[in-house]
């Protein structure tokens, strides 16, 4: 007999059917014993009775079982309404053990006790966390937003492209992952913050429309609800203006909504586009939240904050630093060049997404003239020989003909994390890490053994 997953015994009733699952709870009755079994797709009650029993009464909650029966209509007070299969159970005749389990340090079978456990003991067992239902929902939400981009984007004549996960060091902010080159004594790779660079440079070859779901890595301090990797939406365009591409987001985030969470419902829209110096003076935040009632769990405020300063000035460096990154253009790109544009004053095309007050997306149209890009490197005091070092391949390419383009990347844990009504990313992530970036169940960052470290030309400096 083939398995069936415990979702389609609604449709079997009065027919024998074999189910595979974990027991997600187990209790007595009189001369009979009841078994909650779970799969991916649901739980369903068993009942084993007379010769069944003995071996009924061995088996404990997180086993891993086969169970062959019958399905049974429940009628009347048996009847659980509050679940899909609560209208059968299975009336057991074999029973197989696939695999005996210890008991769990927390109660994979209780959602409320589980949520109560604490994170790190969560994240260090998370093979068991990620049983419970609640857990395997938010990642089949993720699942559905990542294939419904996929498939939106596809039909908008976009290309999806996959970019390097080693290159060069290029500091643009955070602090980045650094991986030694066994091949190249003394020189390394990073991991990318963005595929920033890769994308203007898809531009320049010529792609136009790409996009890709891109797994990013920051070395940043301890930050709550922050992770050292992360995933965004990445998106480039050539020939465009900041309209096109927020049009782009705005219709391809309504669809969504409505397509994957259709209890869900938007404040407004189109999307309200608010100026930064607007939503500083009124919301005191460029990430406001403008929701009607902020109490409402299916409510989502998005908002589009435009017009952000070029430069801002740093107090810890003393210097002017980029408010977006250092290929954003300004509004007034000649006037700039010119040195009609004072930097402090500059206005950039820099666009951001705001949902619920959480900033979501950030964007902007891009530099194409290297003339340009030289006067930013200036203002930033960025030397033509540091300049050159960190970003001579952009400019040999900008030399073969670049069209004008722009793009946003879409931070999809925070937007996951939203649409699942979780507080925390970690919440809708299988596998994250902790605030200072340790992921506790492979006890990793570790110890290398010395003779992998001398392979790789590394000397560990005592303090």
């Amino acid at each position: 007999m083939k398995r069936i997953l415990i979702k389609d015994t609604i449709n079997k009733i009065n027919e024998p059917v074999l189910l595979k699952g974990w027991v997600h709870n187990h209790r007595r009755l009189g001369k009979m014993v009841f078994v909650d079994l779970r799969d991916r797709s649901g739980i369903i009650q068993v009942l084993f009775m007379d010769r069944m029993l003995e071996k009924a009464n061995q088996i404990r909650p997180e086993w891993v079982v086969e169970i062959t029966g019958k399905v049974v209509e429940r009628g009347g007070k048996n009847k659980n309404e509050s679940s899909p299969t609560g209208g059968v159970e299975i009336h057991a005749t074999e029973l197989k053990v696939l695999s005996e389990a210890l008991t769990p340090p927390f109660p994979v079978n209780d959602e409320t006790k589980a949520q109560e456990t604490s994170e790190d003991l969560r994240m260090k067992y998370r093979y068991l966390d990620l049983r419970r239902p609640s857990m395997r929902q938010n990642l089949a939400l993720r699942a559905k937003v990542n294939q419904f981009i996929r498939n939106f984007l596809t039909s908008e004549d976009f290309l999806e492209v996959e970019t390097p996960f080693l290159t060069k060091g290029t500091p643009e902010g955070a602090r980045e992952y650094i991986v030694p080159a066994r091949n190249f004594p003394g020189k390394f790779y990073v991991l990318p913050q963005s595929p920033q660079q890769f994308k203007q440079l898809l531009m320049v070859a010529g792609i136009e429309r790409y996009f890709q779901i891109a797994k990013c890595f920051r070395d940043e301090d301890q930050r709550a609800d922050r992770q050292p990797e992360f995933t965004q939406l990445d998106l480039e365009i050539s020939f465009t203006e900041r309209e096109e591409i927020l049009a782009l987001i705005e219709k391809m985030i309504i669809s969504l909504v409505k397509e994957v969470c259709p209890e869900k419902h938007i404040t407004r829209t189109p999307f309200p586009r608010i100026t930064y110096k607007e939503a500083m003076e009124t919301h005191k935040t460029d990430k406001p939240d403008i929701r009607k009632d902020k109490n409402d769990k299916n409510e989502l405020g998005f908002a589009f904050i435009i017009d952000f300063p070029l430069f801002e000035y740093s107090e810890a460096e003393k210097k002017l630093v980029p408010s977006h990154h250092l290929f954003t253009s300004p509004q007034d790109p000649e006037g700039f060049l010119k040195g009609e544009v004072e930097p402090e004053q500059a206005i950039s095309k820099q666009y951001d997404l705001a949902l619920n007050g959480f900033e979501v997306a950030g964007g902007s149209i891009r530099i194409h003239d290297w003339k340009l890009q030289e006067k930013i490197f200036e203002i930033l005091k960025i030397g033509k020989t540091e300049a050159e070092k960190r970003f001579g391949h952009m400019h040999k390419a900008f030399s073969y003909g670049v069209p004008p383009h722009g793009g946003i990347a879409l931070g999809l844990d925070r937007l996951i994390a939203i649409l699942a009504g979780e507080s925390n990313i970690r919440e809708i992530m299988a596998f994250p890490k902790t605030n200072d970036a340790k992921d506790l169940m492979m006890d990793a960052p570790t110890e290398l053994p010395k003779a992998q470290l001398d392979e790789a030309h590394i000397q560990i400096k005592k303090k």
